[in-house]
C-alpha cells in the first residue's frame, strides 16, 4: 500500500488490508495426478524427459510461488532440489539435508528420491536415453553453464538438449500465481555504507577492465546491493523482481515494475540509473548489439546468453561483478550487523528462558510462534530470513525439518530441542542454531552435543593464511566427530548478507568451496551430529573473517551472543583451551547483554553464562 496508495486514508487501506486478506494462498496441496500429466505432454511433444530445477530467472534461494514448479509438481518443499521427468517414471535428486523429509514429501507412487551424488542426475538420465532422443529444458531458469554440463553429457549418447518456448510445467498448473507486488524502498546510506554512485562507478570499472562494455545482473541480491534498495516479492529475503544492465561508465539501466516504487526512491536513483519495463529486458539485450558484455555462466540464464548471441553480442564469461564486494562488508555494514546481533541476543536469550520454562509439552510450531514474537518487538525487525527449524526429538535429526500440523512433535522432557532460526533487521541478518536439552537427557545425547561444541570452538579459534578457502576450515569442524566415528552431511558454514541474503556467496565453509575467505566476510559456524529416529544437534554462531595480529594470516571474529546450553556438556570431553573458549564467549555474552534483559530473563542468562563448573 505504501507504493500503490500513499494518500490512502485509515480507513480505505483497512478495507484494502481486509480485501487481500481474502485472497487465498497459492496450493501447494501435494497431487500424484501432476506429474502423468506432464508426461502426457511429453509425449505429445516428442520429448524423451524434462527438468525441473527448483531456480527461477534469478537463481536465487527462495522463489516468488510462480516459480515454485518443483514443489507443486512433486510436494517437496526444500529449498534445494532436481526433478526429471520422463515419459514413464520420474526421479526426485537431494542433498543429505533432505534425505528423510523427500520421501516423507513425496509420493513414492509417481517419483522415486535419490540422493544427488548416488549417481549424478545428469549420469542418471545419460542412462536412461538413447540415441535422438529429446530431453527439454526452460532456458529462461536455467544457467549458461548447468545447461552445457547437460548439453554435453546427452550428447554423449546421441540425446539431444531443447529449450521449450514455454515450460511445460506451467501449462498444466491452471491456478498458477502471478506476480508479486511490494513495496521497494531506499536502503539508507546510514545502513549501507556507501552510496550506489560510488558502487556502480567502481563496479564499471572492473567491467572496463573485463574488457566489456556492459554487464548483465539477473541475481536479485546483487540489484539490491547495488542500487542500495529493499523489496517485498520474495520471501524471506528484500529483494525486488527485476533485471540490471550496467554499463562500464557506472550507468545502470533497471528493468522492473515502477508500480511498485514508494514516493522517494526516484530521487533515490538520481539521474545515473535508467528505469524500463521489466517486458522490456530482452529488447535491452538487443540493444547491446556488437558490444562485448561480460555474464556470469553459472548464474546467468541460456535465454539471456542466446539474446544477446542473437543480437551480435560478443560474451566476456566472468563473475558477478557485485558478489565479491558485496561479500566484503564495509565498516558501515559491520557496525550495522553487530548492532543487529546484540539485540537478536537478547531476543534469543528471552526466548531460550521462555523454552525452559513454558515449551515442554508444547508443540514445534507453538515454539517457532514465541519466537517470531519476541523477536518481533524490536523496531527495525523485517521478519525472518527463513522459516524457522524447530525440531523436537527426532525431528531434530531431520537437517532442513520443516514443521508443520501434520509433522510437529510436542517438546518432551528428556530429549533436545534444535531451533535454528534467523532474523533480518534494517541493519544486519542474523542466524544461530541452539541446541536445547528438555529436562535431564542421556549421557550419549550430552557427549553427542560436546563432540559438535568442540568442533564449533574448533572453527571459531582457527587461525589460516591469507588466501584459504573454505574447504581448509571445514576438516577443524569435523576433527572430534571423526576421531569418534561420526560425522554431519552438510557444509559446516556459509556466507550471510546485509539486511540481503542468509545464504551469500561465494566464500563458504565446505568441503567443496576453494573460494578465499578475505576480511570483511560473513559466515556461519554450525557444525553438527544428526541421529536418524533419536536427535539432532546444530550450534552455530556467525563470525567475520579479520585480519589476525600475526602478519599475513586472517582468523575469525564471533558476533553472535547466546548461551549454549551447558546443561548439555560432558566438561570432562572439553580441552583446557575449549572450556577456557567457552568461559570467556559467556563472560562477553553476560557482559554484552546484560544491559537489554532484566528481571528473570537477566537471572536466567547469569545462570547460563557462569563459567563451567559453577
Amino acid at each position: 500500500m505504501e507504493a500503490a496508495c500513499p494518500g490512502a486514508s485509515a480507513a480505505d487501506r483497512e478495507r484494502i488490508a481486509a480485501a487481500l486478506a481474502a485472497v487465498p494462498e497459492p496450493s501447494f496441496a501435494s497431487d500424484a495426478s501432476r506429474i502423468p500429466a506432464l508426461q502426457k505432454i511429453l509425449r505429445k511433444e516428442k520429448l524423451a524427459a524434462f527438468l525441473v530445477p527448483r531456480a527461477d530467472e534469478h537463481q536465487g534461494e527462495y522463489l516468488v510461488a510462480r516459480a515454485e514448479r518443483l514443489r507443486w509438481l512433486t510436494g517437496f518443499t526444500g529449498s534445494a532440489g532436481f526433478v526429471i521427468v520422463l515419459q514413464t517414471e520420474a526421479a526426485l535428486f537431494v542433498d543429505g539435508r533432505y534425505t528423510l523429509q523427500a520421501p516423507a514429501e513425496t509420493d513414492a507412487s509417481v517419483i522415486e528420491c535419490r540422493h544427488f551424488k548416488k549417481p549424478p542426475a545428469i549420469e542418471w538420465l545419460a542412462g536412461k536415453v538413447k540415441a535422438g532422443d529429446r530431453v527439454g529444458f526452460d532456458p529462461r531458469i536455467t544457467p549458461v553453464k548447468e545447461a552445457e554440463r547437460w548439453r554435453d553429457a546427452l550428447a554423449k549418447v546421441g540425446a539431444e538438449l531443447v529449450g521449450v518456448d514455454r515450460n511445460p510445467v506451467d501449462a498444466i498448473w491452471a491456478d498458477q500465481p502471478g506476480d508479486p507486488y511490494s513495496a521497494v524502498v531506499p536502503q539508507p546510506l546510514k545502513y549501507a555504507g556507501e552510496a550506489s554512485a560510488d558502487k556502480r562507478s567502481r563496479l564499471g570499472r572492473d567491467i572496463a577492465a573485463r574488457g566489456a562494455k556492459a554487464a548483465v545482473l539477473n541475481q536479485l541480491d546483487s540489484i539490491a546491493w547495488l542500487l542500495n534498495v529493499r523489496g517485498g516479492d520474495t520471501p524471506a529475503t528484500p529483494l525486488v523482481q527485476s533485471f540490471l544492465i550496467l554499463a562500464d561508465d557506472g550507468h545502470a539501466t533497471w528493468y522492473v515494475d515502477q508500480a511498485k516504487f514508494t514516493p522517494a526512491l526516484p530521487a533515490h536513483l538520481g539521474n545515473g540509473v535508467t528505469v524500463r519495463p521489466m517486458e522490456a529486458f530482452g529488447d535491452g539485450l538487443t540493444d547491446l548489439a556488437g558490444k562485448p558484455v561480460t555474464i556470469e555462466p553459472e548464474t546467468a540464464t541460456a535465454w539471456i546468453a542466446d539474446r544477446l548471441t542473437a543480437a551480435g553480442a560478443t560474451l566476456v564469461h566472468g563473475t558477478d561483478p557485485c558478489v565479491l564486494p558485496k561479500a566484503r562488508k564495509n565498516p558501515v555494514e559491520l557496525a550495522g550487523t553487530r548492532k543487529a546481533h546484540l539485540r537478536d541476543g537478547a531476543a534469543m536469550a528471552r526466548f531460550l528462558h521462555w523454552v525452559d520454562r513454558e515449551a515442554p509439552g508444547q508443540g514445534e510450531l507453538a515454539v517457532m510462534a514465541k519466537l517470531e514474537e519476541i523477536r518481533g518487538a524490536d523496531p527495525l525487525h523485517r521478519g525472518a530470513c527463513f522459516t524457522t527449524i524447530a525440531g523436537a526429538g527426532s525431528n531434530g535429526a531431520i537437517v532442513h525439518y520443516r514443521s508443520s500440523p501434520a509433522t510437529e512433535r510436542a517438546v518432551e522432557k528428556g530429549t533436545f530441542l534444535l531451533v535454528d532460526s534467523g532474523a533480518q533487521y534494517l541493519d544486519g541478518t542474523t542466524d544461530i542454531t541452539r541446541t536445547i536439552a528438555v529436562g535431564s537427557v542421556p549421557k550419549r545425547l550430552k557427549e553427542h552435543y560436546t563432540l559438535v561444541l568442540k568442533g564449533h570452538i574448533a572453527v571459531a579459534t582457527a587461525r589460516f593464511p591469507k588466501g584459504t578457502g573454505g574447504i581448509a576450515i571445514d576438516g577443524f569442524a569435523r576433527r572430534a566427530l571423526w576421531q569418534a566415528g561420526l560425522d554431519f552431511d552438510h557444509g559446516t558454514g556459509h556466507g550471510v548478507g546485509v539486511y540481503l541474503g542468509v545464504h551469500e556467496g561465494p566464500a563458504r565453509i565446505s568441503p567443496l568451496s576453494q573460494v578465499p575467505l578475505e576480511p570483511g566476510m560473513i559466515l556461519s559456524n554450525e557444525p553438527g551430529f544428526y541421529e536418524t529416529g533419536s536427535h539432532g544437534i546444530r550450534l552455530e554462531n556467525l563470525v567475520v573473517v579479520t585480519e589476525s595480529t600475526m602478519p599475513g594470516f586472517l582468523e575469525f571474529e564471533t558476533i553472535t551472543f547466546c548461551p549454549f546450553d551447558r546443561r548439555a556438556i560432558v566438561t570432562g570431553l572439553l580441552t583446557a583451551a575449549e572450556r577456557d573458549w567457552l568461559d570467556r564467549y559467556h563472560a562477553r555474552t553476560w557482559r554484552l547483554l546484560q544491559p537489554r534483559l532484566i528481571g528473570k530473563d537477566l537471572a536466567w542468562l547469569k545462570r547460563m553464562t557462569a563459567p563451567l563448573g559453577k
